[in-house]
């Protein structure tokens, strides 16, 4: 797959190697838009990585341009099933450190399948709660923003409709954002729904492609709704999400909760850092955690700083405002 000759001076040596590949895409996915991926692994691994096509050059310490050549051949490697991103090199880096390869991440790999290709979970705590949701009709993961909680409930949905696991999806949020009611914001109900439901449209985008999510809205596979709407309804054979639950109140949890019917699957995601409720509220997700800790057949996975898997610097704030005791 590749050659390789190392050079040395005084101060530093350099491996320079070819990636034998008529695959342009995948070149231009293990590099990234800009070469950004190249730019996160020089800063993470102390290296200079120059590239032109297939022919990689890379300078620093022999320790650390043995172990980048690693890392670029086993992201190349991953090329093959994985579109990467700048986010999933952060988050190997962050757990993983200067480790020779990228691919054995842990001892064992949980992945969602899609027509689109496989998203891998990140961490222990992200293949625990993919493991939780697949296995358990009721799953909550909690946690703070960026930890992959809403993206990855998505996903498993989307696995399960196109393995006809159950025959449509069912995106619910309360809308309390900012203090605003539905009835004060201009639009049809779908218009006054579709901002506080842009996270998981997002994820759909990506996952399914706009056109076919625009298809399954239209035939009512995949529906969207406040959970104001969801009193009285019975919900067979669905996967429902439930994103932003801190902001529902204990009635409405339970409202929601009950509406759970034969084969279907219902997650239940949120910050109970970030609750918009006024204050005399009580958020319906911090009492649900008490109520329900010890029901067989639900699961709760929790989320920390750890692992957010935004930008670096998102992480550091969220440990920030945890040392000061103060919501984000």
């Amino acid at each position: 797959m590749n050659t390789a000759t190392a050079v040395a001076n005084s101060k530093t040596y350099r491996i320079r190697f070819n990636i034998e590949s008529d695959d342009n895409e995948r070149l231009q996915n293990l590099c990234g838009q800009l070469d950004q991926h190249l730019r996160i692994i020089e800063n993470q691994m102390g290296v200079d990585i120059q590239n032109r096509g297939h022919q990689f050059s890379v300078s620093g310490s022999p320790e650390d341009i043995q172990r980048t050549q690693n890392i670029l051949l086993d992201l190349y490697n991953d090329t093959q099933h994985e579109i990467l991103t700048p986010e999933s090199l952060h988050l190997f880096f962050k757990n993983r450190g200067k480790q020779a390869s990228f691919v054995r991440e842990d001892d064992y790999e949980v992945k969602i399948r899609t027509k689109r290709g496989y998203i891998k979970a990140r961490g222990a705590t992200q293949r625990s709660y993919i493991e939780n949701i697949r296995r358990y009709d009721l799953s909550f993961g909690i946690g703070p923003a960026g930890t992959g909680k809403t993206y990855l409930a998505v996903a498993c949905a989307v696995e399960a409709l196109e393995q006809d696991e159950v025959r449509r999806i069912i995106l619910v949020r309360p809308a309390v954002e900012a203090g605003e009611k539905l009835g004060f914001l201009p639009g049809d109900l779908s218009q006054k729904v579709d901002p506080y439901l842009r996270p998981m449209y997002d994820a759909l985008y990506e996952m399914l492609g706009f056109e076919k999510v625009a298809k399954l809205i239209e035939r009512n596979v995949i529906e969207v709704a406040p959970l104001a709407y969801m009193r009285g309804r019975t919900l067979n054979d669905a996967f429902i999400i439930l994103d932003e639950a801190q902001n529902t109140n204990p009635e409405q949890m339970k409202m929601f909760l009950t509406r759970l019917g034969f084969g279907s699957t219902a997650v239940v995601t949120g910050d109970i850092t970030q609750v918009d409720l006024p204050n005399h509220v009580k958020s319906g997700l911090k009492h649900v955690m008490q109520i329900l800790k010890n029901v067989k057949g639900i699961s709760f996975s929790h989320f920390t700083a750890k692992d957010v898997v935004r930008h670096n610097l998102v992480q550091r704030i969220v440990e920030a405002y945890d040392e000061h005791g103060e919501a984000v």
